[in-house]
């Protein structure tokens, strides 16, 4: 690169910096209230997107809703946010999602994800893991148009089921796989 090429490349660089600190300190400003109160709205909207998801809702152990997960990348990226864990409406803990990736992306998007826990390994996995990363452990399915037209409640067999939802930004895709889940204080 010559010179100023740098210059810029370090401008840009520094920009996407300042608003990936920006986001991920807002995403994480949250009170234990706020959070129950925006998982429960996460749900009704992931249940009027996808219908599926309030369908299997009534057999699953579990569901670890994430309302708002921001992400930012230039080449180097990452994702933050913090949910609940809820055992029908009731709410058991708080987790947060942290990722990081590197790779051809420049953007920020936020967005929520929900993981049906559907089973008690599952669930007993989550809560005694001092981190769950997404693709080790338990398995986890990420449900898409694709996936859901095959599904219905006598076919579901594995750990866990996600959906992502609310998408906004202007980042290309959206990946859990590689995430991971830790319990926090709130």
């Amino acid at each position: 690169m010559t010179h100023p090429l740098r210059f810029y490349f370090a401008i840009i660089l520094a920009t996407f910096w300042l608003a990936s600190a920006s986001l991920l300190n807002n995403a994480s400003a949250a009170t234990a209230e706020d959070l129950d109160a925006d998982a429960r709205q996460a749900l009704e909207i992931l249940y009027k997107t996808h219908p599926f998801a309030e369908t299997i809702s009534s057999n699953a152990k579990a569901v670890l809703v994430f309302p708002n997960i921001v992400k930012a990348g230039l080449v180097f990226g990452g994702s933050y946010g913090e949910g609940v864990l809820m055992r029908g409406s009731t709410v058991d803990a708080y987790y947060n999602s942290v990722s990081g990736s590197w790779g051809l992306q420049a953007g920020a998007q936020s967005y929520g994800y929900a993981v049906f826990l559907m089973t008690d390994k599952a669930l007993n996995y989550v809560r005694e893991s001092k981190g769950w990363e997404i693709g080790v452990g338990p398995t986890v399915v990420v449900v898409d148009e694709g996936v859901a037209k095959n599904l219905s409640s006598t076919t579901l067999k594995d750990d866990a089921y996600a959906f992502i939802f609310d998408q906004q930004g202007l980042m290309a895709g959206v990946s859990i796989e590689g995430t991971k889940i830790s319990l926090i204080k709130r």
